[in-house]
Parts: structure tokens; sequence; C-alpha cells
């Protein structure tokens, strides 16, 4: 017998169906082709999986500075703003932290991942340029048989601008004293039989920041060439990315805010004192970082049912940062740089059957060092010593065979499945003493001044390897020429991360760690009438090996979740000048083992995993050269701890934007974020005995230009 709340779900799936044919005009559908998701562009309508587009004007009306200004406008994102350009996301997830949590979601440029798949960031989507896309993918679930490690509990694809003639500048003022700078050019040429275009962006952001001290200059520059000849078709990317930033770090309650301000809020609402949320208790923390990508997608028609595809791509990245998050406060300071090729064979068998066989390869170069300048400190069982913590190298090589097979069946029902086998080698090269001793070889001490080892553990040379395989089976059944249902099987996983193998603490035992993965299935409907668009979709996962940090700030290698929801998003055009798009997801995500060392109790919900997610916006364009979007915010209350004893309450915020295309190539802009005042927490956390907030900023008012030539 179903329960409620089996229920419900398939309740709503029965509510959009009825609906879209209750409010829909059922003129021609529009096109939409997602790029994302598979090995072969998709009609939207024909996908058997969730996966959300956001479109340029969306990205263009936005002008995001920060990944949450964009990104959580998709049903089930929630990207949370920490400081400076530092983020934590959340696809179809709680949001995850420390160890581990880089890796649990691929972030993606034209197809090709800005990070090497052992060296995941968690603030990796800093690099990406979010105002200057072509429209943005998002993946809900996993998609390791496409495209690997790493593609967990979802992925995002930055889809490059295209080339176009002319360009554009705009500067953007906001509070804190920010400046924003976009700028596009670009130049086509289709008089011959071969088309080129090249096109360049440019993006620059300086910001004094809300917290005291805590300033950010960010810079991404991006070019693009696109050639076509006959059957030969070429697009390249350059990618570039530099960040200098002054770092602050939570405002923390009871003793870690001693000398750093003074409250009368309670600790569980010091997020509501503004005066203290302004404050940087962190004053020299700071990150340097810088990037660069290149990929040459090249594209060969063999004839009107072959196609051979081909990308060669390279990337480097460089970063150095305070750990003020740690006791420790080491430095550290990583860089990897990588070269690889993506390749398949595309054939069109018959008119029902299409196949994609290919191999993806990968080899990567990363040094790490971890350096801890405060004198030796002894508290609660761990010993942190002045000096060199870590520091090694890798050379990590992946090769990765698929196929993918299409299946039309008939008119209405197709059947889609990958699989996908990845081979991943690590060379660890440890450069100093092994063990958990000093760097030297010698012990550290307890406080009675007697010899123990040192919280942090170095494997001695070694070399470890992983094999993985990954499928995924979907089907698509179009009901009519406007409605479709879908449904897939699929599982995902995440290689260890370098620093979850070689970067380790005295209570782990060295070789013991596996690739994390999850199982997921999902079901859907969707449809695309003239002025109504609708997606629903409910999914169920569970994930074995979970890599986490408890809230002492031990590693945990063993957990198992178990993820549940429902996600909806809806577009409809009330009038020809008014539009409302909504998204929602609910969600629970739950611990599906016990450690009472780290406070995890079998069925608690993972910390900072809100059950509910809102957003919805309404676009008014009064005139053809006028526009307001009211947009609203919803984040549900959460736990911060996995023991459930700690809970933020959650927040509502609305935004207004608007712009006035003055004259043809002059366009204003103004938007007013956090309308109604609301003093809320951007991000809440508890740990060593303190709640921990970044403060959400107050009303703020931005106003800027765009100049088209």
């Amino acid at each position: 017998m179903l329960s409620p709340k089996s229920i419900f779900p398939l309740t709503m799936l029965s509510i959009v169906v009825h609906s879209s044919y209750a409010f829909a005009e059922q003129a021609p559908p529009v096109e939409v082709i997602i790029v994302s998701g598979s090995h072969s562009n998709t009609d939207v309508m024909a996908l058997d999986s969730n996966v959300e587009r956001i479109n340029q004007d969306d990205i263009e009306r936005v002008n995001a500075a920060l990944a949450s200004d964009i990104l959580n406008r998709a049903s089930g994102v929630y990207v949370q703003a920490n400081n400076g350009v530092e983020n934590l996301p959340s696809l179809r997830s709680p949001i995850l932290t420390g160890p581990g949590a880089g890796g649990a979601f691929l972030f993606m440029q034209d197809g090709i991942a800005t990070r090497a798949a052992g060296f995941a960031n968690n603030n990796g989507l800093a690099e990406l340029n979010l105002a200057q896309a072509d429209s943005i993918e998002v993946i809900q679930g996993p998609n390791s048989a496409v495209y690997g490690s790493n593609a967990v509990h979802g992925v995002i694809n930055v889809l490059s601008l295209s080339p176009q003639n002319g360009g554009n500048a705009g500067i953007t003022f906001g509070p804190n004293e920010r400046v924003q700078f976009n700028g596009a050019v670009g130049h086509v040429d289709n008089t011959t039989d071969v088309s080129q275009g090249v096109g360049l962006t440019l993006q620059v952001i300086d910001d004094g920041g809300y917290q005291d001290e805590s300033g950010f200059t960010s810079t991404k520059l991006g070019l693009r060439h696109d050639y076509q000849q006959d059957k030969l078709t070429i697009q390249s990317t350059l990618s570039g990315f530099d960040l200098d930033q002054d770092t602050a770090g939570f405002i923390a309650s009871g003793d870690n805010g001693e000398g750093c301000f003074s409250s009368t809020f309670a600790p569980s609402e010091l997020y509501k004192d503004r005066s203290a949320m302004e404050k940087n208790c962190d004053t020299d923390a700071y990150r340097q970082w810088s990037s660069m990508r290149g990929a040459s997608h090249i594209n060969y028609q063999l004839d009107a049912n072959q196609a051979l595809n081909f990308t060669p791509y390279f990337r480097t990245n460089s970063m150095e940062f305070r750990q003020h998050y740690l006791p420790s406060r080491a430095i550290e300071e990583n860089s990897h740089y990588s070269i690889g090729l993506n390749s398949d064979y595309q054939w069109q068998v018959n008119s029902a059957v299409a196949l994609v066989v290919g191999l993806d390869a990968d080899w990567t170069h990363g040094e790490l060092t971890e350096t801890q300048e405060q004198g030796d400190m002894f508290s609660f069982g761990k010993a942190r010593q002045q000096g060199v913590h870590f520091d090694y190298e890798v050379n990590a090589t992946t090769l990765a065979p698929f196929i993918q097979v299409n299946w039309q069946i008939n008119n209405a029902l197709s059947v889609n499945s990958s699989v996908r086998v990845d081979y991943t080698d690590y060379d660890y090269n440890n450069l100093i003493s092994d063990g958990t001793t000093k760097a030297d070889g010698s012990f550290c001490v307890n406080n009675d001044g007697e010899e123990v080892s040192c919280l942090y553990q170095r494997p001695a040379d070694r070399n470890d390897s992983f094999n993985n395989t990954s499928a995924k089976i979907g089907t698509n059944y179009r009901l009519n020429e406007y409605v479709s249902l879908f449904a897939n099987w699929t599982n995902g996983f995440r290689a260890p991360q370098t620093t979850d193998l070689y970067r380790l603490q005295n209570q782990q035992t060295i070789g013991t760690i596996k690739s994390e993965e999850v199982n997921s299935i999902e079901a859907g409907v969707r449809s695309a009438f003239q002025n109504l668009q609708v997606q629903a979709v409910v999914y169920s996962m569970q994930k074995d090996h979970f890599f986490f940090r408890d809230d002492d700030g031990l590693n945990v290698t063993d957990g198992e979740t178990d993820h549940k929801g429902i996600e909806l998003s809806a577009i409809y055009q009330l009038l020809e000048s008014l539009t409302i798009s909504v998204n929602y997801a609910y969600a629970q995500h739950k611990y599906d083992f016990d450690r009472p060392s780290s406070g995890v109790v079998n069925g608690n919900e993972i910390d900072t995993a809100p059950r509910n997610q809102g957003n919805a916006r309404l676009n008014w364009q009064p005139t053809a050269k006028t526009e307001l979007e009211l947009e609203w915010q919803h984040v549900g209350s959460y736990y911060l701890d996995p023991a459930n004893a700690h809970e933020y309450q959650g927040h509502d915020l609305l935004h207004l934007r608007g712009q006035w295309q003055v004259s043809e190539r002059v366009n204003l802009t103004a938007k007013l974020e956090n309308l109604t005042d609301q003093k809320y927490a951007s991000r809440a956390d508890y740990a060593f005995g303190s709640y921990r907030y970044f403060g959400g900023q107050p009303r703020a008012i931005y106003v800027g230009a765009d100049y088209s030539f």
C-alpha cells in the first residue's frame, strides 16, 4: 500500500500533466536543443533525465558576479555564498564541505572539466564566467556514464559565448565599492565557402567586501574561434582566470569570537547582528588563484550517417590560501596541469539505432604543500606542529572507453543506454619524512612534554589504481507533440581525490579509501507548449563510501547516505508582456549509517540540507524598451550538525531588477537586492562548539550601463 509520502510525488506529476493542457496554447512547441548529459545534442523533449537550461536572456538579466546570483534560479540547485568569490554548491544534495566535497560535482566549460578529476576544489565554480555565457546547463543527479569521475550529484556545463559581429561594454556599480566591467567584441565572416568567427570576452570585478578588509579582484578572459568548411567544424576556446582575495572567515559564537566583536544576540541568532557580521576575525586570511584552459572541439562528418569527434585540451591551475577555518591556520599551496583528449565515433546505423563509441584520456601532474606558521599546539588529543605538514606530488592518469546506444523503438518510445569504464592511476611521491612525525622525522609532544604522534599522516611513496564502471539506461515516451514522460536508472562515482588519499590524519589507515558510488532512479514528465513549459521529477539515490569531515574535524571515510525528492519547474507566459517562472524542490537527505563519535545517527538528516527550496520570478515588459523582474528566493530550515541538535530557520528574499533601452546602443540597468532588508545567513554552520555564520548582506542597490557597437 502506498504511503502518503509516496503518493505526494505521483500526485504532483498528475497535476503537472493535467495543468499543462489547461493553461497551454497548443501552437507548435518551441524546440530547445540540450548539449549536456549525452554524447549527442538532443531536443529537450526527447531527454530521459532532468537537465535544466539557463538561457542567455536570464544570464544577461542577472549579470552575475557570484555563482549564487544565477545558479540558484535552477530547480534543486542551492549555492551558498561565503566570502568573496568563495561558495559551496548543492545539486540534488546537501551543501557538502571539507574533504571530498569538491569531487561531488563536475564543473565544465563546453563539455571539458575545469579541473582534473582527482584535484577538485570546493570553490571550483568561481573559475567560470557565468555572466558571459551562451547558456548554462544543469544536470541533476549522477552522470558518470557520460563524464566519468566526480559526476556524482550533478554537472554544471557552461557553454561559451558564440562569436558575434560588433561588441558591447558595460559597467555596474554597487555597495562595498564594487565595480564590475563586462566587455565583448567579435567578428564573423560568412562570405566565402569557409565560415569563421572570433570572439573575445572580458570580465573584471573589484569589490571591497561586505566584511572588513575582505576585498577581492577577479579577472576572467575568454577567447573563442569558430571554423567551418565543408565537412570540418572546429570550435576552439581559451579561458583565463585570476583572483586576488583578502578572505574573511566565519563569525563564530562563544570563545571563537572573543577579541574580534561583542554581541548581545543569542548564539543561534548571531547572524541577525549586522555589526558583528561585518567584522573580519581572520585578517591574515587570503586566497590567490589563477588558471588557464584551452580546448579545440573538432568534428569531421564522414558522411550523412557517420562523424568523428576529437577534443584535445590542456589546463593549468595554481592556488595559495590560508586555511583560516582550521585551528592550524596553515597555508596551502596546490597546483596541477593537465593534457587530455576526448574522442568518439558516431554512427547512425539506421533510422532507429544510433551508436557512439569513444575513448577519453587525461594525464595530470599535481603538487601540494601545507605549512603551519604558528608554533606547535596540542589540544583535544591532537598535535599540530609548526612547519611543513605535507609536501608531495602526484602523477595521475585516466583512461575511459565508453559506448552509447540510442534506440527509437517507434514514433513515441525511445530507449537510451550508456556504459563507461574508468581506469584511474595515481603515482604518489612524498617529498618529506613518512608517517606521523614532524617534517624532519622528530615527534610531536603533548602538554606534558611526552612524545606523541602528530595529527598529520604522510604515506610513503605508493601507487594507487581504481577501476570504476558506470552505466545508465533511460527511456522517453512522447504522449503527444507537447508532453513526454521519462525515466532512468544510472550510477555515478567519484574516484578518491588525491587529498583524500595522501593528506591523512593519524587515525586513518593508509590505502583503505574507496571510490564513492551512487545509484539513482528518477522519473518525470516534461511539457513544452507555446506559452507554457513544465517539468516535474521524482528521484531516489543511495550513496556508499561517502567521505566527509565531522564536527570535530575528523575524516569519515565509509559513510552511507540516502537522498529522495521532487523537483518542479515551470515557465508560463500569462500575457504577451508578463511571464512567471517557478522552481521548487523538496528533498530528504539522510544518513544511512551510525557513527556515535561523529554524532551521526542512522535516519538523521544530513546537516545543511534544506528540505524546501524555491524560486519564483515575475517578468514584466510594459514597453518594448523597458523590463522589470521581481524575484523571490526561499531557503527552508536546515540542521547545522550531524546530531541534528542545532538548526537554522531559513529565509526568504526579494530582489527587483529593471532595465531601460535608452537608445539602440545604450541600455541602463538597476537592481535592488534584499528588497525587504531581511537579516539572514548566507551560510550557517555549527562546529567546534560554536555557531558559525556568514551574514547575508543588507538591502543593496546596483546601477549600470551597457553600450553596444
